[in-house]
């Protein structure tokens, strides 16, 4: 397995556990709440702070893991990341309509916010899934 491989895996772990647990947090507090005042911003950008320390801190464990690995990429890298890439963009462009469609309809700050964060992490997983299968199975 190419260390960009393993970057990947590390990317879809770290996209899908973090916001799991934001998701968890946030979305107890719903039942029975007015949504204007459940507190969720402070832990929507621990959630992204923490997705983005994580995915750093596991780069650089990958590549003191592999020294000789650390750094190299070559064409079907590329290849498979631009096609990733394009599956990100999908998601995220057909989620962010969403996310438009509930502020065009005065949806509550709470609903688009998390709307936007769930584009975001939908886009990543989607991209991490695609890469990895590619590596798997070719593209």
């Amino acid at each position: 397995m190419s260390t960009e491989e393993k970057r990947v895996w590390v990317y879809a772990a770290v996209a899908l556990a973090i916001p799991v647990v934001y998701f968890a947090s946030v979305l107890r507090q719903l039942p029975g709440a007015d949504v204007t005042r459940i507190t969720y911003i402070p832990a929507l950008l621990t959630a992204i702070g923490v997705a983005v320390l994580a995915n750093i801190v596991a780069s650089i464990a990958t590549a003191i893991a592999a020294p000789k690995e650390a750094g190299l990429k070559d064409e079907r890298d590329a290849g498979i990341r631009r096609y990733g890439q394009r599956a990100e963009y999908y998601v995220l462009a057909v989620s962010v309509a969403g996310v438009f469609a509930l502020t065009l309809a005065g949806a509550a700050h709470f609903w688009i916010a998390n709307a936007l964060y769930l584009a975001f992490v939908l886009s990543a997983l989607a991209s991490a899934i695609v890469r990895i299968v590619a590596y798997r199975r070719g593209f």
